[in-house]
């Protein structure tokens, strides 16, 4: 009974993790370029008992001898689901799709003074106005956005601008014809999976891999690009599957509770015993 409810409310607590990354998942299913997580479990230390005397008794035995008693369940790592989500049409001129699947945005981050790169497929962009005239291409979330020589700049003055296909910056200025001024920036994830994520909807290389960044991220040669100007790719967050996962973790959730209580019941009757 003891070791019942030891297993129910270890298995329980990670249970409440789950429940958390599908509120998470729920919470940015409008979050442009969001990708859903989901929790991977897995079985906690199991102990073997032996208490078979002659194995031979049951040659008809389909599992094996034994009794395995787990210690309960644990969140064994959290999956991205890296699939491109769908792109819809906004007609605006700063909001930019990648077309291609592991295709990344990359994101200059000052991190308490230390500058960092990090990339989202969000693009969702303003432009930021700085002192000398000039302004910056920029997050949602202000964060400024690398081009092939360093964060995005543009003199202030000019008709009008676009993005290409290719990622080029194309500038109109005193009624001449568009010029091309930068170049964003877009790496290809060769291995997604070792991604981390940082919140406002960025990853980042963790810095304690066995990986160098070479092996994975890869930059991509812009005639490799697939943009979209004025669409935005939209979360891939099923929500049928988010509440069919809600409903069932709370399912298991308040199984588990009724074991710690069942088994509550059952020390409380024996300690009544006379």
């Amino acid at each position: 009974m003891l070791r019942s409810s030891m297993q129910s409310a270890v298995t329980m607590g990670q249970l409440q993790q789950k429940l958390d990354i599908i509120g998470n998942n729920l919470s940015n299913v409008n979050t442009p370029g969001y990708k859903s997580r989901e929790a991977d479990f897995s079985s906690l230390l199991v102990q073997q008992m032996d208490n078979l005397d002659n194995e031979g008794e049951n040659p008809n035995r389909v599992t094996p001898d034994g009794i395995r008693i787990g210690t309960g369940g644990y969140l064994a790592g959290t999956e991205m689901d890296l699939s491109r989500g769908p792109i819809s049409q906004t007609d605006r001129p700063l909001d930019v799709a990648l077309r291609q699947d592991n295709h990344m945005f990359q994101v200059q981050v000052n991190n308490n003074g230390a500058i960092e790169t990090h990339y989202t497929r969000d693009g969702s962009f303003s432009f930021s106005a700085n002192d000398d005239g000039s302004v910056s291409l920029v997050t949602s979330n202000g964060n400024p956005i690398l081009g092939e020589d360093g964060p995005i700049q543009l003199d202030g003055n000019f008709d009008s601008f676009s993005i290409q296909q290719n990622g080029s910056v194309m500038v109109a200025r005193n009624g001449e014809e568009a010029q091309q001024e930068a170049q964003i920036s877009v790496v290809e994830a060769v291995r997604p999976r070792l991604l981390q994520a940082e919140g406002q909807n960025r990853l980042s290389i963790p810095e304690n891999v066995d990986f160098n960044e070479a092996e994975i991220l890869a930059n991509v040669a812009p005639e490799n690009n697939a943009m979209q100007q004025g669409a935005l790719e939209q979360s891939n967050v099923d929500l049928a599957k988010q509440y069919t996962d809600m409903l069932t973790t709370q399912r298991a959730y308040q199984f588990n509770s009724r074991a710690i209580s069942t088994g509550d019941q059952m020390m409380g009757l024996i300690n009544n015993l006379r």
